[in-house]
């Protein structure tokens, strides 16, 4: 037992809040404080997570516009996955949050 707080604000500019000495970071997307939700990710991102940046772009002319103005489309893939799913835990609630 070292005495520490499991979630300790950062009181420092520029310091974030953390949680078992792990920056806290906050997302929107994540689904509401529910009972049996997943609403949080305790997890080592630059371990679990790749994202793959695919060589190239394409180019498409548009071929209804006219000379002086032409238009193009640039695409370019990109993609993303875990994988290593053991950096990753996700911890559910048990009880409807008051």
């Amino acid at each position: 037992n070292t005495g520490h707080y499991l979630w300790s604000p950062g009181l420092a500019e520029k310091s974030p809040d953390t949680l078992l000495g792990a920056p806290i970071m906050e997302c929107p997307d994540m689904p509401l404080v529910d009972k049996g939700a997943l609403p949080i990710v305790f997890a080592d991102f630059k371990t679990a997570y790749r994202i793959v940046d695919r060589m190239g772009i394409r180019m498409l002319r548009d071929p209804f516009t006219e000379k002086p103005f032409v238009k193009f489309y640039a695409t370019k893939r990109v993609g993303g996955d875990i994988t290593n799913h053991n950096a990753v835990k996700f911890l559910k609630i048990s009880a409807k949050a008051a």
